[in-house]
């Protein structure tokens, strides 16, 4: 009898530790003012969308025809909700990880399947993940948006999941055009009539997106910056220079820019040490940008990486944010799940690394990162024009000056960082560059 006591009481125990470590929706005491969730009960729904005769990146050869497919993508869909009476904020989400063999179960705040709340047409924000990911690889973002008024978008990319994960070359084809491929039929599926519960909830007009890693890739490309000609002749690019048809050269690339996209967040863009952009295909980026990244990424570089992508942006009106030492994982993924703390799968050392980083503590990140896009996107997609004063900080977090009297009032030295607590600034680096004239 004790000892079946005690089997229930670890097994309790580790899901109680699961449970708290797996949460998506974790606020730090540190955490800035706009990062906590807002006023909306959240709702989310999966749903598939399908692209018909997409070409077939991976069944086309050197030379021949183009094969083409309907390529099926699967989204995960939040929203602000109005639940039903006794119903609880509160929900779980089984997701494959970085080892494929290994299932998770994440917690957040959302409700599968609540009613959507009625009334008014909601900015869409869409989120693109790396290669490999999935749809929950930034969950947070997408939960957090929909509690202060968005509809987000989260797309598992097909060849570039967990679970499928095929040849490069489709990713670098298809990343921009599954970008906005579920742009349109988010749009398609928010008119009246359409038959879905997004009918009359979203305002697509008013579209931001968010990439991180090969989604960033592509959100640079959706906004304008056109490939180099050189990128096409790579190794690993798609055959018959297919990858040109977003190529900065190809006048029709330029025409076909989205007018729906109003802002947009580019996290570890990968591409820019690789040569697929330069000086000229970045000119065509005229929306405004947020770029985020680790000054210590090894995968997709900083000064000649993701640096280099925001100082050659010259006609977008654009910020940088930097997490001093950090490494790839800036920001994007949701904390490791507890799971990975014992993986030894598919990753290079250990799945934990795909989520962590060495230096910050992930969780802090996801808040300071809510935090920025809250402000940035509530500026351009919702005009909240007092989210200005959350992007106009002195550049360098250390330099700022925290300056508070005992009641609480900003004295004269005050410039720190608006909705910042003292000393959480430090190791931040937010620029700004305007638009060239």
């Amino acid at each position: 009898m004790r000892r079946s006591v005690i089997f229930l009481f670890v097994a309790f125990a580790t899901t109680a530790l699961v449970a708290q470590q797996n949460r998506i929706d974790t606020v730090t005491p540190t955490a800035p003012e706009l990062a906590p969730y807002g006023p909306h009960d959240i709702g989310v729904r999966t749903i598939q969308v399908t692209d018909k005769n997409r070409p077939d990146i991976l069944n086309i050869k050197e030379g021949g025809p183009v094969v083409r497919y309907d390529r099926t993508l699967t989204l995960e869909v939040w929203y602000p909700a109005t639940l039903a009476t006794g119903q609880k904020p509160g929900g779980e989400y089984r997701v494959i990880t970085r080892d494929p063999a290994v299932m998770a179960t994440l917690y957040g705040k959302a409700v599968r399947d609540a009613q959507a709340k009625s009334g008014s047409r909601y900015p869409l924000v869409i989120i693109s993940h790396g290669y490999p990911g999935n749809r929950f690889l930034m969950s947070h973002m997408g939960e957090n948006l929909a509690s202060k008024g968005f509809v987000t978008v989260s797309i598992d990319h097909k060849d570039s999941t967990y679970d499928d994960q095929k040849a490069f070359g489709s990713t670098l084809y298809n990343r921009p055009f599954d970008q906005l491929f579920v742009l349109s039929e988010i749009d398609r599926l928010s008119k009246p009539g359409s038959g879905s519960f997004l009918a009359g909830l979203v305002d697509a007009s008013r579209a931001g997106i968010i990439g991180y890693s090969m989604g960033g890739y592509g959100v640079v490309n959706v906004i304008g910056g056109g490939y180099t000609a050189a990128s096409a002749a790579t190794g690993q690019a798609p055959p018959n220079k297919l990858l040109m048809e977003r190529g900065a050269a190809n006048p029709d690339y330029q025409k076909a820019r989205d007018p729906r996209i109003k802002a947009a967040i580019a996290i570890g863009p990968w591409g820019m040490q690789g040569g697929y952009w330069d000086a000229e295909g970045l000119k065509g980026i005229h929306t405004p940008v947020m770029f985020v990244a680790g000054s210590n990424d090894e995968t997709s570089g900083y000064e000649k990486g993701t640096r280099a992508i925001y100082q050659g942006a010259v006609n977008a009106d654009r910020y940088l944010l930097t997490f001093i030492n950090a490494n790839h994982n800036a920001a994007a993924p949701i904390p490791a799940p507890a799971e990975m703390y014992a993986s030894q799968g598919a990753d290079r050392a250990n799945p934990f690394t795909h989520y962590a980083d060495a230096v910050w503590d992930t969780a802090r990140m996801n808040n300071i990162f809510d935090h920025f896009a809250t402000a940035f996107f509530g500026l351009h997609l919702k005009d909240e024009n007092d989210k200005q004063a959350y992007l106009d900080v002195v550049p360098n977090g250390k330099d700022a000056v925290y300056a508070i009297d005992r009641d609480g009032k900003p004295m004269q030295a005050h410039n720190y960082w608006k909705g910042f607590k003292r000393a959480t600034a430090v190791g931040l680096i937010l620029e700004h560059a305007a638009p060239a004239r």
